[in-house]
């Protein structure tokens, strides 16, 4: 299950980096935008592609305990409709309706029996604001209302469904390709309400709300295209766009948000397969490289240490134990095209390290701790603020080797093994030194 899953995710990063290349080359050959000729205001339609990871905690009205979480991953498909209105010549108004289905899971195989909690579909409704970077890139902020469709599904003749609603907000950077046509990536965090009457949904005749409380919290990037009917239509912005040559060394740094999934197997005590056991938190990162420009295509290498807070949690009432995700370091390489005068869409990939630590509130504290390698795929949009500066918005998955954890706790090999997977967002800015 947890290969399925995986595949799904990297076949999502190689599939979203070849459209962003595709759309971009198609861009370079359409029609050029002019300095003012973009307008924003009006009226669009999109569709997007994106991946993402949701983290449900567990507790209960009746016991001071609860499991923050379970974790599950995956990919989706979505449609929108906007309406955006230039309140100035660089600021931004607007509001959205999206519509989404997809395969967001987390799975459990336990000797015979199997189950399933899956996201199926939903739907989004917000406001957004925006800033004009440039008069073909914005930069914006998005919230609003989110509502959302849950599955279970197990192999013993035993599911249900239900619904939950709550609350959206994120950011994103869009750019323009033509004289209609935008694409854009985009972050959405969302929290939804505790559904406290979860066992009584499910069948449990005489369960009272509160017994077992369930929130879910959702970490989503997608990468997506808009066509806007009235952006020839003139009104576009007027303000110089500025000249930016992508070849140099340059440092930067950034502040991200995300979710792990941590597949756990169990053998040979009935082969419990769980995918999984899900954190959540924010991390911040420095980094520098260099790229180097080739005509309309950029190719570099960059370096980067983060710090993460993102974290799973059991609390039992006294006490708590942690899987903290702390921190970790990357190599990687990246390929962009120039998808107008001043922004870059790309895709990168490279190697990964991550140090994880497993432990307790006091007395017990540090239980165990191990560093695991493994690989990072991705992309984003970056725009240049100036000739030397640079802000983007940036998705990766990153999949971490298995590690065996058996011999810590006096098992046999392969008793008990942990392979972990990452979804990450950050915004960053980048300073070019030439």
């Amino acid at each position: 299950m947890f290969i399925r899953t995986s595949a799904k995710s990297i076949l999502f990063g190689a599939v979203s980096a070849l459209a962003l290349m595709s759309v971009a080359h198609a861009a370079d050959v359409a029609q050029p935008v002019e300095a003012s000729g973009f307008n924003w205001s009006g009226v669009y339609v999109g569709f997007g592609v994106g991946a993402g990871a949701n983290v449900h905690e567990l507790g209960s009205d009746f016991a001071p305990i609860s499991l923050n979480g379970i974790g599950g991953e995956g990919v989706y498909g979505e449609l929108t409709v906007g309406y955006d209105y230039m309140v100035s010549p660089r600021f931004l108004l607007g509001g959205l309706l999206d519509a989404h289905v997809g395969n967001v899971e987390t799975t459990l195989d336990a000797g015979g029996l199997s189950a399933s909690i899956q996201e199926t579909y939903g739907f989004d409704a917000g406001l957004r604001a925006g800033y004009l970077f440039t008069p073909n890139t914005l930069g914006y902020v998005l919230g609003g209302y989110s509502w959302q469709k849950y599955k279970l599904d197990t192999n013993a003749g035993f599911g249900f469904d239900w619904d939950q609603s709550g609350y959206f907000v994120g950011a994103g950077v869009e750019t323009a390709l033509n004289s209609n046509w935008t694409i854009k990536t985009e972050y959405r965090y969302t929290r939804f309400g505790t559904k406290g009457d979860l066992l009584s949904e499910a069948g449990l005749v005489g369960a009272p709300d509160g017994l077992l409380n369930l929130d879910t919290s959702r970490h989503t990037f997608q990468v997506a295209a808009n066509y806007r009917f009235n952006a020839q239509n003139g009104g576009g912005a007027a303000f110089e766009t500025p000249a930016y040559n992508w070849t140099g060394f340059y440092v930067g740094g950034g502040l991200g948000s995300g979710a792990s999934v941590h597949q756990i197997n169990v053998s040979p005590f009935g082969d419990l397969e769980f995918n999984g056991l899900g954190g959540e938190g924010v991390f911040g990162e420095l980094n520098v490289g260099y790229d180097h420009e080739f005509g309309n295509w950029v190719a570099g290498v960059m370096v980067d240490a983060r710090y993460s807070g993102m974290t799973s949690k059991l609390d039992l009432g006294g006490g708590s134990i942690n899987v903290d995700t702390d921190y970790g370091f990357d190599v990687l390489g990246r390929v962009g095209m120039k998808v107008n005068e001043s922004t870059l869409a790309y895709a990168l990939a490279g190697y990964s390290w991550q140090h994880f630590d497993l432990n307790a509130s006091d007395p017990v504290g540090d239980i165990l701790d191990w560093g695991s390698s493994g690989f990072s795929v991705g992309g984003g949009l970056e725009t240049a603020l100036s000739s030397n500066v640079t802000v983007g918005l940036e998705y990766r998955y990153s999949l971490f080797a298995k590690k065996d954890l058996s011999s810590e706790f006096g098992a046999p090999d392969d008793t008990l093994t942990a392979t972990s997977s990452f979804h990450t967002v950050r915004l960053g800015a980048k300073y070019k030194f030439n």
